[in-house]
């Protein structure tokens, strides 16, 4: 009888082992099978141009040749999103992903991809699959934690800003609160939420389109200017026979061209500050361990759930084990004035990934309203030109209605049901307009309200809560020019986008002269550094002396001058500029020159011999290095007012300042019976410091010399360097 039992068991034993065998061998044959309806065009920049009988197909195509290009930023931002950074980073990120796992559990990630409809279900298979066959034709490559991509996934990231909405949930209160119960103090705008510092380097882009009465050709044109950190997001060209022909940038690892262009439509997305995020506070009770909120006069339970998490310690992993508790306002993330807090924010992955895939197929203005319908880009604002002629601006999408009695920029008291939303605006019911009679639209990240200069819209007409977006030094320069200038061409359109004005010089600059004639006497240490800075045109460039010590002095200006509370950043360097103290100014001043000196052995430093350029390898942060090759840099922040921004977010240390965001993939696009555009990327397309394309478009990038899109395949044909299916 026992070997009976043994024969039965062993017998089991194969057969799953056979089972589970031949699933390989059936998916193996469906990766081979489809691999065969995509071709990949490589061109000379290394571009893939990708093919595919189906939209199916084309994403598979798509996300192998992305792998190929980076696979460890693909994975990166798998890793993050779907909530097991701490597996590779360490129990330091552990609350990175209880964050993910507040608003949507694997469980129900899974959940949402099973009720997606059946075309978007076939994007998300042939997402995994483009992964997972590339891993399995390039054993070499190891990845760091996920062997195998599931269909799934795609819901923790269903939009292409950095990390959207998401981000601005505190790791830090939800730390707080889940480790200790304990309260964090409220920010600088009195809410618990993270918001940029003014002298960070800008988050955000540069959308410009301009119609056809105010261009050479009579046909419109669209400036794509996104500022994300560095190889963020690559270039690519997805076509297929089912309708889909999209070019522009896609974040790694998603589905869609996120910022880009067919050959009807353009869309360019802005990072929105319009208010979509709300902060609830709850009245707990506890009554013999089962824990109800008060909302009206009644008490609902407190939802709870249990989340295992793992991290890497040493050579192991180890868990921890979280109650995660949820009202209907959302997960509660912290405690604000001794109360739970609940977060409010937009998630609907099923909604969000099929609005971010049907944009990029609309072939007009009407197609584009209805795709805008879906009302689920939450983080974005949208500057959109046409073949039609159109331009329009949509700020923001995804609009709670709200109660007009409360200030939703603070937390909210989440027992009064008055605070609650209310469903959403319309599409029309938000700030949005087409075709100014002015002829152009611009959005820097700023307001709403000058976007097509005197015939923007008005605020009076929306709801407070729409826009909370301010003024900023580049809105200022780029309004500036577009209100002078006609007969745009694409090469006209890139001289107004690499304008090398600063605005914000102009209001701190000249008072640091007038203080110093007033008190140079004292200052003659200054005298020539004084009168670089007089003759000064405000402009940067690779030989600009005034335009080191202008930065200098304004970045440190920024972080040591007094000001009063609640200045925006125009308003700061205007105080900076003619109401602060003079002496202080002048030992601000003095500061910059003595840092320049000893960091550069001189205060007479060209621009470009302290600005540059520098990618050592694939990291995803670099490792940067005074003493390594690098390229000089004309460019300036757009804090200053640069619309062709290069900035710095950290800097290992060095003395120089190494670029680390702003300008990253760029197009500028003529819409008409055929499309034209050029474009240009930081560095290159690729991650492999033994790719051709890892840095192929570095030195051309630092000059703002844009190349020629191939978009139609007979131009593809003209400049190919290689030609495959996938897995060949």
């Amino acid at each position: 009888m026992k070997t009976y039992f043994q024969f039965i068991s062993l017998f089991f034993i194969l057969f799953i082992l056979q089972s589970c065998q031949n699933k390989k061998d059936k998916e193996l044959l469906a990766w081979k099978n489809q691999a065969k309806n995509v071709e990949i065009i490589r061109d000379n920049y290394g571009i893939a141009h990708i093919y595919g009988k189906t939209d199916a197909d084309a994403v598979f195509g798509m996300l192998y040749a992305q792998c190929e290009d980076d696979f460890n930023r693909v994975e990166q931002n798998y890793i993050w999103a779907i909530g097991r950074l701490a597996e590779v980073e360490g129990e330091q990120a552990v609350f990175s992903d209880l964050r993910a796992q507040m608003f949507m559990t694997t469980k129900q990630a899974k959940e949402n991809y099973n009720k997606s409809p059946e075309w978007l279900k076939k994007l998300c298979v042939a997402f995994a699959d483009g992964i997972n066959f590339y891993l399995y034709t390039h054993p070499e490559v190891k990845p760091k934690l996920i062997n195998y991509f599931e269909p799934w996934m795609p819901m923790y990231f269903s939009e292409g800003s950095i990390g959207g909405d998401i981000e601005r949930i505190s790791i830090e209160r939800i730390k707080a609160f889940y480790e200790s119960k304990t309260a964090l103090a409220l920010n600088s705008e009195g809410n618990g939420l993270n918001n940029l510092s003014r002298f960070q380097e800008p988050q955000g882009s540069n959308g410009i389109a301009i119609a056809g009465n105010l261009t050479k050709s009579g046909k419109a044109l669209l400036l794509i200017n996104p500022h994300t950190s560095f190889y963020f997001r690559p270039e690519i060209h997805v076509v297929s026979e089912e309708g889909l022909n999209a070019y522009g940038a896609v974040t790694w690892g998603q589905f869609f061209v996120y910022q880009g262009f067919n050959e009807k439509t353009g869309w360019m997305h802005t990072s929105s500050y319009a208010d979509v995020i709300d902060e609830y506070k709850e009245i707990i009770k506890d009554e013999n361990g089962k824990k109800s909120y008060k909302y009206g006069t009644e008490w609902r339970p407190v939802d709870s759930s249990q989340v295992i998490l793992k991290y890497k310690l040493e050579n192991q992993l180890k868990e921890k084990i979280f109650t995660i508790y949820h009202t209907h306002h959302g997960p509660i993330t912290q405690i604000i004035d001794n109360q739970w807090t609940a977060t409010s924010l937009m998630w609907n992955p099923i909604k969000a990934l099929n609005q971010s895939f049907t944009r990029t197929k609309q072939n007009g203005y009407q197609g584009f309203m209805e795709m805008m319908a879906i009302r689920t880009n939450s983080s974005n604002n949208t500057v959109y030109a046409d073949a039609e002629g159109n331009i329009a601006y949509f700020h923001g999408n995804f609009m709670p209605i709200r109660n007009q009695k409360y200030d939703y920029t603070k937390p909210l008291d989440g027992s009064n049901p008055e605070t609650d939303w209310q469903g959403l605006h319309t599409v029309a019911e938000t700030i949005n307009f087409l075709n100014p009679q002015n002829g152009w639209i611009q959005n820097c990240n700023s307001t709403p309200f000058t976007a097509a200069g005197k015939f923007s819209p008005k605020p009076e007409n929306y709801p407070k809560y729409m826009s909370n977006d301010e003024e900023n030094y580049r809105a200022i320069h780029a309004i500036e020019l577009l209100s002078n200038q006609k007969d745009f061409t694409l090469d006209k359109l890139i001289n107004l986008a690499y304008d090398p004005y600063l605005p914000a010089f102009k209001d701190l600059i000249p008072g640091l002269i007038q203080a110093y004639d007033k008190h140079q006497k004292a200052y003659k240490n200054l005298k020539e550094a004084i009168e670089v800075l007089r003759k000064w045109d405000f402009k940067t460039s690779e030989t600009s002396v005034a335009m080191s010590l202008a930065h200098f002095y304004g970045m440190t200006y920024g972080k040591e001058g007094a000001k009063p509370e609640g200045l925006s950043m125009i308003k700061t360097f205007q105080y900076y500029g003619n109401q602060s103290p003079e002496l202080e100014r002048l030992e601000i001043f003095t500061k910059t020159v003595n840092q320049l000196t000893t960091d550069f052995g001189t205060w007479n430093t060209p621009w470009g011999e302290i600005n540059r350029y520098q990618r050592l390898n694939g990291a995803i942060r670099q490792a940067f290095d005074d003493t390594k090759p690098s390229i000089p840099v004309g460019l300036a922040s757009g804090t200053w007012g640069a619309l062709a921004a290069f900035g710095a977010n950290y800097t290992n240390n060095t003395k120089h300042i190494f670029g680390t965001r702003g300008n990253s993939f760029v197009a500028i696009v003529e819409f008409g019976d055929k499309v034209k555009a050029k474009s240009l990327l930081a560095g290159g397309n690729s991650g492999d410091p033994k790719s051709p394309h890892f840095n192929d478009q570095a030195l051309a990038y630092s000059k703002g010399q844009f190349k020629e899109v191939y978009f139609y395949k007979e131009s593809v044909l003209k400049h190919v360097e290689s030609k495959y299916h996938p897995g060949n």
